[in-house]
C-alpha cells in the first residue's frame, strides 16, 4: 500500500525528444518503436520524416538508456535539443543528401559504359580483348562496393538484429551478381566462339551480370536521393518557427538599469523592454508605455494592434512604433510560441507515419525472394542440372526481383510531377501530399494573405464640408509622417493623387491617430475615440458611412480639419481577382470550402460574400484553426488548408493536405505538403487535380511493379530466364514505370490551352 507521502514522490512520465539516425524507410522506423515500446513504463512514437523519436517514460528510465535500446535495434540515436528541437538533425541531412548525390554520381558514370561492355563481352567471346576480365572490374567495383554501401550497412545492422528489408535484398542481389560474375571471368573455361542468332548468343552467354549489378544501385540509389531531398525539408517548420523567438531581452532591473542577457534567462515575473522593431521575448502584460504590435503571426491579424498598458502581448511578436515595459507571465516552454511548435511538432508527426507500399509489403517479399531463390538452388542441384544450371536460375530470381521499379514508382512520378507543377507555380513537396489528396472534400483557407492580398488600401471616401477631391491632400500631408499600416494605405492613395504637402507641427498619437498643420490648416485624423476625447462634432451622414464601413470589417477613421469632422476614409485588405473563381471551380469538383481567420468577424463575413465560401469562423487564435481542422477530420472529413502565416503553421501541418502560398512566411511554406510559388489562387484546384493525376500514376506504378514480380519470379525460378534476361526484363519494368511517369508532363494542359486562348479572345 503506498501513503499519502510515498504517492507524492511517485514520478510522473517525462517526455524524451530522441535524435534518430540510419533510418531508411518507414519500416526502419516502426523497428525502432516496436523497440522501445517494449520496455515497461514506455511509450514512444517515432517520426521518420524528422528523425525524431518522442518518448514518455518513467523518470527511472534515464535518456542514456532509451539510445541504447535504439543502437541495440541497430540505429544511432542521442538526445534531441530540448529548447529547438527543429535544429536538431538538419546538417546530417544535408549531410546525408550530398553523400547520395556524390554516390550516384559515381555510379552514373560507371554504369554506362560497364552495361555496353559487359553485355558484349557476355554475348561475344570474340570481342575479348587481353585484360578485359580487369576493365570489367575496376568499373563494377566503386559501384558495387562504394556507391552501394549505404545498402550493405544497412543489410548488415538488419541481418545482425534478424531483420531483412529492401536494403537487405538490394545488398544480396548486388553481391551475388558481382561475385558470380567475378567467378565466370576469372576461374571459368573462356569461351572463344559467338554462336548464330540473337537467341543463341543469349542462351549460351556466359554468366557475367556486372551491368545488373551497377543498374540495381544505380536506379535505387536515384530513389532514395530524390526521397532524401524531400525528407530534407520535413523539419523546416518547425526550424521557422524556433527562429521567431528572439535569443537576447533587455531586462529591466529594480533599480532601473537595463540589462540584455540571453532569453533563457528570463524568469517569470521579470521586467523587460522592447522597442521599436524588436520582438517579444515572452508573453506578458504591459506595465509601461504604449505601440502597434504586429500580432499577425499567432492571431492572423491584417490590421497592427495598437497595445496600451494592461494590454497582453505574446512572444514572437513585434512592435512597430513605442517602447514598451512588459512583465514576463510565462517564458521558454509555457509560451504561446513554444505551444505553436509542439502544435506543428506533433502533427507533423502524425502524418509522417504513412508508409510507402513497398515498405509496407517488405517484411514479407524480401524473405519470401530468398526463400524462393534457395529452393530454385537446391531444386535444380537436386534434378542434376549441375553448379552452373542452379547458379543461373538462382541468380535469376534474386536479380528479376529486385526493386528497381518499386524503388522507382514514387520517386519518378514525384520528379515529373514536380516538374510538371513548377511550370504551373505548383511545388509538391512528397507522398504524403500525393496519398492526402485521395479522398480530400474540404478545402479551408485562411483570410490575410490567402485569399486577401495582405496589404492596405483605400476602399471608400465619404466627405462632408468639403470637396472629396481635397481629402486626400489634407490626409495624405499628415498620414505621410506616420508609420502605422493605416496610415501607409491613405499615404499611398493620397500619392496618385498628386504631389503631398508639406506637413508642419505633426505628432502622432499612439493608439488613436495623428494630427499636424497643412497649409495653414490643422488636420487631425483617427478613430471615433479621439474626436470624442477633443470634442469635435461628427456629421450624421459620416457617422453613417462610418458605420456602413464597420459592417463591411473596414478599418475607418476620421479626418477632422479645423475642429470638424469632414470626411471618413476606410481602408481595407482587399479580395485577390482570382479567389472567387477558384472558389468556385473547387464547387464544381465536389469540394466543400471553408474561411478560418484570426481578424473580425464582419471583415471575414464581407470576404466570405464576395468570394462564394458559406461557412466562416472568425476572431480564431492558432490553437482555434488547429482545433476546427481536427473537428473536420473527426467527423470523418479529410480536410487540405491553404494559407500563407506563421499563424497558419500549425493548422498546415494538422490538415490532412497542406498548401502555403509561396509568398507567405516560412513556417507556412516549411509545414505544407504543396507550395504554391504564384498568388494566383487558381492553382489551388490546379494543385490538387495535379495530386491526383500523380497519385493515380503512381499506383499504375506499382501495381505494375508488383504484378512483374509475380510473374516474373516463377519464370525465373523455373529456368526460363538467363539472368542477363532477367536484368533486361527488369531494366524493362523500370522503363516502362518512367515512361508511365512521364505521361504526367501533359496534365492540366488541355485546361491551360483553353485558357490561352480565351485570353486571346
Amino acid at each position: 500500500m503506498i501513503t499519502d507521502h510515498e504517492a507524492t514522490t511517485v514520478a510522473a512520465p517525462t517526455r524524451v525528444n530522441l535524435a534518430v539516425g540510419g533510418m531508411s524507410c518507414a519500416a526502419c522506423a516502426n523497428r525502432v518503436e516496436r523497440r522501445l515500446n517494449k520496455l515497461d513504463g514506455v511509450t514512444a512514437s517515432v517520426n521518420y520524416a524528422t528523425g525524431t523519436a518522442t518518448v514518455d517514460a518513467d523518470a527511472s528510465i534515464t535518456p542514456e538508456r532509451l539510445c541504447a535500446e535504439v543502437v541495440a535495434a541497430g540505429y544511432s540515436a542521442e538526445p534531441a535539443t530540448a529548447a529547438r528541437p527543429a535544429l536538431a538533425g538538419s546538417t546530417s541531412e544535408e549531410a546525408a543528401v550530398i553523400d547520395l548525390r556524390r554516390r550516384l554520381f559515381v555510379a552514373l558514370i560507371a554504369f554506362f559504359p560497364l552495361a555496353d561492355l559487359s553485355v558484349m563481352f557476355a554475348f561475344i567471346p570474340s570481342a575479348r580483348f587481353d585484360g578485359w576480365q580487369v576493365l570489367l572490374t575496376v568499373l563494377a567495383l566503386p559501384v558495387v562496393l562504394w556507391s552501394a554501401a549505404p545498402f550493405h550497412r544497412r543489410a548488415f545492422a538488419n541481418a545482425r538484429h534478424g531483420g531483412a528489408s529492401m536494403d537487405t535484398l538490394v545488398s544480396v542481389g548486388v553481391l551475388t551478381a558481382t561475385v558470380w560474375s567475378l567467378h565466370t571471368m576469372y576461374l571459368s573455361p573462356a569461351r572463344t566462339e559467338t554462336p548464330d542468332g540473337v537467341w543463341a548468343a543469349i542462351w549460351s552467354s556466359d554468366s557475367i551480370y556486372l551491368e545488373v549489378a551497377a543498374g540495381i544501385v544505380t536506379f535505387v540509389l536515384a530513389g532514395r536521393y530524390f526521397e532524401a531531398r524531400a525528407k530534407r525539408t520535413a523539419g523546416g517548420a518547425l526550424r521557422a518557427l524556433a527562429a521567431l523567438a528572439a535569443n537576447e531581452v533587455t531586462v529591466l532591473t529594480r533599480d532601473g538599469r537595463e540589462i540584455t542577457v540571453p532569453v533563457s534567462e528570463l524568469g517569470a515575473g521579470q521586467r523587460f523592454v522592447v522597442r521599436p522593431g524588436e520582438t517579444i521575448a515572452a508573453d506578458g502584460v504591459v506595465v509601461r508605455g504604449a505601440t502597434s504590435l504586429d500580432a499577425g503571426a499567432m492571431t492572423g491579424e491584417s490590421v497592427p494592434v495598437e497595445i496600451t498598458e494592461g494590454s497582453e502581448v505574446v512572444g514572437g511578436t513585434v512592435s512597430l512604433t513605442g517602447r514598451i515595459v512588459v512583465e514576463a507571465t510565462a517564458v521558454g516552454a509555457d509560451t504561446a510560441l513554444a505551444g505553436m511548435i509542439g502544435l506543428v511538432e506533433r502533427a507533423q508527426q502524425g502524418k509522417a507515419r504513412m508508409q510507402r507500399v513497398a515498405d509496407r509489403v517488405s517484411a514479407v517479399f524480401v524473405p519470401v525472394v530468398f526463400a524462393i531463390s534457395a529452393c530454385t538452388f537446391a531444386v535444380w542441384l537436386a534434378l542434376g542440372g549441375g553448379l552452373d544450371r542452379a547458379g543461373a536460375a538462382g541468380i535469376a530470381v534474386l536479380v528479376v526481383a529486385c526493386p528497381c521499379a518499386l524503388g522507382l514508382a514514387i520517386p519518378t512520378a514525384l520528379m515529373v510531377a514536380s516538374g510538371r507543377g513548377a511550370q504551373s507555380g505548383i511545388f509538391i513537396k512528397g507522398h504524403q501530399a500525393l496519398e492526402a489528396t485521395r479522398d480530400v472534400d474540404v478545402v479551408v483557407f485562411d483570410k490575410t494573405g490567402t485569399v486577401t492580398n495582405g496589404v492596405m488600401r483605400v476602399v471608400g471616401v465619404a466627405a462632408s464640408g468639403i470637396e472629396e477631391s481635397e481629402v486626400p491632400m489634407l490626409a495624405g500631408a499628415v498620414e505621410a509622417a506616420s508609420e502605422h499600416a493605416v496610415a501607409a494605405a491613405i499615404t499611398s492613395w493620397a500619392r496618385r493623387a498628386g504631389e503631398l504637402a508639406q506637413v508642419e507641427a505633426f505628432e502622432a498619437l499612439p493608439g488613436l491617430g495623428a494630427h499636424g498643420d497643412v497649409g495653414g490648416r490643422h488636420v487631425l485624423i483617427g478613430r471615433p475615440r479621439l474626436m470624442t476625447e477633443r470634442g469635435l462634432p461628427v456629421p450624421a451622414a459620416l457617422e453613417t458611412a462610418f458605420d456602413r464601413h464597420a459592417r463591411m470589417g473596414h478599418t475607418a477613421v476620421y479626418v477632422a480639419v479645423d475642429g470638424t469632422a469632414v470626411a471618413v476614409i476606410a481602408v481595407a485588405d482587399t479580395v485577390k481577382d482570382s479567389a472567387a473563381a477558384a472558389i468556385s471551380r473547387l464547387h464544381r469538383l465536389g469540394l466543400r470550402t471553408v474561411m478560418l481567420t484570426g481578424d473580425n468577424r464582419y471583415a471575414a463575413r464581407s470576404v466570405a460574400d464576395e468570394i462564394g465560401v458559406t461557412e466562416v469562423f472568425a476572431e480564431l487564435l492558432p490553437q482555434d484553426k488547429v482545433s476546427r481542422i481536427t473537428a473536420l477530420r473527426e467527423e470523418g472529413h479529410r480536410v487540405a488548408m491553404v494559407g500563407d502565416g506563421i499563424n497558419d503553421g500549425a493548422a498546415l501541418a494538422t490538415a490532412d493536405l497542406g498548401l502555403a502560398i509561396g509568398a507567405g512566411t516560412d513556417v507556412a511554406i516549411a509545414a505544407a505538403d504543396v507550395i504554391l510559388v504564384r498568388a494566383d489562387l487558381d492553382t489551388v484546384p490546379d494543385a490538387i487535380e495535379l495530386a491526383h493525376a500523380t497519385l493515380r500514376t503512381i499506383r499504375g506504378n506499382l501495381v505494375w511493379a508488383f504484378g512483374y514480380n509475380v510473374v516474373a519470379i516463377p519464370i525465373a525460378a523455373a529456368g526460363w530466364l538467363n539472368p542477363l534476361v532477367a536484368g533486361a526484363a527488369m531494366a524493362f519494368s523500370s522503363f516502362f514505370v518512367v515512361t508511365n511517369s512521364l505521361r504526367l508532363r501533359r496534365a492540366g494542359q488541355r485546361r491551360e490551352r483553353a485558357n490561352s486562348a480565351s485570353m486571346a479572345l
